[in-house]
């Protein structure tokens, strides 16, 4: 609990979100499923295309990254797409060097 003894800045959370331009992204996610639901075959007519069942649209390019439905979209399980590095995300490992080794040298005395 962030804000246990002071008021949540509203104000400030909803400037960071135009900043972040959020609103964009968001509504590009929405057009993308609704597009899935429209096209896809619904036999238990819950509004959801099967194909979706239980999944998120993921853009191929993110959104985070510039990407636009037109980049293309594909279905994805909710874990796989929300690993791949969307904004949210971890940032992705740094590669260790392996150390070489070095020989010893003897010391003849």
């Amino acid at each position: 609990m962030p804000y246990k003894n002071k008021p949540r800045p509203y104000k400030k959370e909803y400037q960071q979100q135009k900043a972040r331009d959020e609103k964009k992204a968001r509504s590009e996610r929405q057009r993308a499923r609704r597009k899935m639901d429209k096209n896809g075959k619904d036999a238990n007519k819950n509004g959801v295309a099967d194909k979706r069942e239980g999944k998120d649209i993921a853009h191929k390019k993110p959104l985070s990254r510039g990407g636009k439905n037109s980049d293309g979209v594909t279905v994805q399980s909710r874990k796989k797409n929300r690993a791949a590095g969307g904004a949210m995300s971890k940032p992705p490992k740094k590669r260790v060097a392996a150390k070489k080794k070095t020989k010893k040298r003897v010391r003849k005395a």
